[in-house]
């Protein structure tokens, strides 16, 4: 039997009963309002009104039960349209979450279903075409997540293919070759490390090991490890901290990694002859580490979507200077994973400002 029917019969069931009962209570107290109305009318008539009694008290009776056995079809007739009109309701409901799920099972996730109809069917249709909107959102992440992995994965093999063929028809000396080849396996190696902690920052089963850590000692060692690439771009790399900060709470060596590609993302974007700034401050909340820089600057449309892999505001000098487009998810989800937070200050023109707050070092 099919759900439309066995709504069907329940509903019809459920008034039927209702009218069944209605009958029955009729039947049971209708005596008990007339009778006072019949007491007045014997007294009235006198002892002629004593032989009447039987008579009218059966009239009145017999007109009420005739009367309920004709509006019983009608009641039926009402019970059985709206129990089909509700359980056509429900059942096409059903249906249609059927057929949604059947083609989300197809990979359809764009499939979405009528809102309209009781709160409760309507709350359920909202809550399936959430569930749908989710889950195409979460399909096209995933589709441009390959296509931004075989773009960037193409650059470098197209590089390696065309020194493998230099090498073999003897157009590239040997040493240079197998220079310029290990380049291009180190890009793809950065960039298959990179993925491999993206992954692990959004699935949250990245580990860190925090301890109290002296935010002047990270910054100088971050400095002194960046002094030569600046130095060889002409780009200023200065320190702005106070002398005394007190202790964060973080790991040592996710920490170097966040400064790492906030400094090197610093680097590219600034042209020879500016100044990138490495400091800290003490804030209510922890510490406020930040990198700022003297480059073009972040429009407004872009620094909302800064953070999310594979993102670029400039796709082609990125891609030419080596970034793999991930080094500022990375960074955010190793902040957020110590307990921080990072945002971004810019204005297109006058450079940007890289921040992230870590929490104090508890005594």
């Amino acid at each position: 039997m099919s759900l439309f029917a066995r709504l069907f019969l329940a509903h019809l069931l459920v008034l039927l009963l209702a009218a069944g009962a209605m009958f029955w209570v009729a039947e049971l107290l209708a005596p008990r309002f007339y009778q006072g109305h019949l007491q007045h009318m014997m007294d009235m008539m006198g002892p002629m009104g004593l032989s009447l009694r039987a008579s009218l008290e059966e009239g009145l009776y017999s007109t009420l039960r005739n009367a309920l056995l004709a509006a019983l079809p009608v009641a039926a007739l009402f019970a059985a349209s709206l129990a089909f009109l509700l359980s056509r309701r429900v059942s096409n409901t059903v249906t249609l979450l059927a057929r949604g799920a059947q083609e989300i099972a197809h990979g359809r996730y764009n499939y979405r279903l009528s809102e309209e109809g009781p709160t409760e069917l309507a709350e359920l249709a909202k809550q399936f075409n959430y569930l749908s909107k989710t889950l195409e959102q979460v399909e096209q992440s995933r589709v441009n997540l390959i296509g931004s992995v075989a773009h960037e994965l193409r650059t470098p093999l197209t590089a390696l293919q065309g020194y493998a063929e230099a090498l073999s028809d003897g157009v590239l000396p040997k040493e240079d070759a197998a220079k310029k080849i290990a380049r291009e396996v180190r890009a793809m190696g950065r960039l298959v490390e990179d993925l491999s902690l993206v992954s692990r920052v959004e699935a949250g089963i990245l580990e860190v090991h925090p301890q109290p850590l002296d935010p002047l000692k990270i910054l100088q060692e971050s400095q002194e490890r960046f002094a030569l690439p600046f130095a060889e771009k002409v780009v200023q790399l200065e320190l702005a901290s106070a002398d005394h900060l007190p202790p964060v709470c973080a790991d040592p060596e996710r920490l170097h990694q966040v400064l790492s590609n906030l400094l090197s993302n610093a680097l590219r974007c600034t042209p020879a002859g500016g100044q990138v700034t490495l400091g800290a401050e003490p804030i209510k909340e922890g510490v406020r580490f930040f990198v700022r820089d003297t480059g073009l600057g972040i429009a407004p449309e872009h620094q909302a979507r800064i953070f999310e892999r594979f993102y670029r505001v400039d796709p082609a000098r990125s891609r030419r200077e080596g970034g793999t487009g991930v080094g500022l998810t990375v960074a955010k989800g190793l902040v957020e994973a110590m307990g921080g937070r990072m945002g971004l200050e810019s204005v297109a023109g006058k450079g940007s400002t890289f921040y992230f707050i870590l929490p104090f070092a508890k005594a």
